[in-house]
C-alpha cells in the first residue's frame, strides 16, 4: 500500500490532517500523522523519522511550515512535499530564514512555563482566514501550546539536496511571506502555487489531496519503469 507521512507545523496538532488522512486512506493509501511537540527539532525529526522506517516502502513525506524544517531532516521519503514550509540549507533554521509575519508574531502569547499559545481571534485570522468560521474556530480549538526554540533548530542532514521536492506557495498566506516561499521553493525540483491561505488542509483539504495521489501515481509508474523487463 502507498503511503504519506504528514507532518503538521508549530501549533498544529495530527488532527488538523484528519480530513486529509482519511481521504487518502479511503482512495487506498496508508496516511500517518505523526505527534509533534516533543520539545526540540531534532526530538521532532527522531519521531517523523521513526514513523518512516516503520514503512515497508519509502512514502512521500509532507511537511506544512515549521514541518519542513523537520523533513528536510529525515531520510529515506521517496519525494518530499514543502507546504507553506520552511527549507533551511546548512546553518539555517526557520527562524533565520524570516521566521513568521509580523501578524502572526502579534498571535503569540507567552505562558508562565515558557512556551507560547496562540490568541484565538488573531489566529483565526492569520492561519485560517480563508476559511468558513465555524471551520476556523474548530482549527484553533485544536491549536497546542508550544515549546520555546523549535523555530530556531538547525537541521543535521538536507534530504531535499538528494530526495526529489514539491514546493506548495500557498500565495494568500499571512503567516508565512509568500514572497519568502517563493525563495525557498527555488531549492525544490517542482513548485506549484494554490490561491490559499497558510493551512490548506483545513479549508481545501482536495488540494492537498490532489497533489498527494498525482505523486503517488507518478512514483508508481516509476516503480513499474525500473522493474519492468526490456525488450529486445
Amino acid at each position: 500500500m502507498p503511503a504519506v507521512v504528514l507532518v503538521h507545523g508549530l501549533y498544529h496538532r495530527p488532527e488538523h490532517f484528519a480530513v486529509v488522512a482519511e481521504r487518502l486512506r479511503t482512495a487506498g493509501s496508508e496516511a500517518v500523522v505523526p505527534e509533534l511537540h516533543r520539545g526540540s527539532l531534532p526530538a521532532d525529526t527522531a519521531a517523523v523519522q521513526a514513523a518512516i522506517d516503520a514503512l515497508p516502502e519509502p512514502p512521500i513525506v509532507l511537511g506544512h511550515s515549521y514541518g519542513g524544517s523537520v523533513i528536510t531532516g529525515v531520510r529515506g521519503a521517496s519525494h518530499l512535499v514543502y507546504l507553506a514550509a520552511f527549507v533551511p540549507d546548512v546553518g539555517e533554521s526557520a527562524a533565520g530564514l524570516g521566521g513568521t509575519s509580523p501578524q502572526l508574531q502579534d498571535a503569540i502569547s507567552p505562558e508562565p512555563d515558557g512556551s507560547t499559545s496562540l490568541h484565538p481571534d488573531r489566529a483565526a485570522a492569520t492561519l485560517y482566514g480563508d476559511c468558513p468560521e465555524p471551520l476556523a474556530a474548530w482549527a484553533v480549538d485544536l491549536l497546542s501550546a508550544q515549546a520555546p526554540g523549535c523555530g530556531r533548530g538547525v537541521p543535521e542532514c538536507h534530504s531535499w539536496k538528494r530526495t526529489p521536492s514539491t514546493y506548495v506557495i500557498c500565495a494568500q498566506d499571512r503567516a508565512i511571506d509568500p514572497g519568502l516561499q517563493r525563495k525557498m521553493a527555488l531549492r525544490c525540483t517542482d513548485v506549484r502555487e494554490w490561491q490559499t491561505g497558510h493551512s490548506p488542509f483545513v479549508g481545501q483539504p482536495d488540494l492537498i489531496v490532489e497533489l498527494l495521489r498525482e505523486l503517488l501515481a507518478t512514483n508508481a509508474a516509476h516503480r513499474r519503469d525500473e522493474g519492468a523487463t526490456p525488450t529486445r
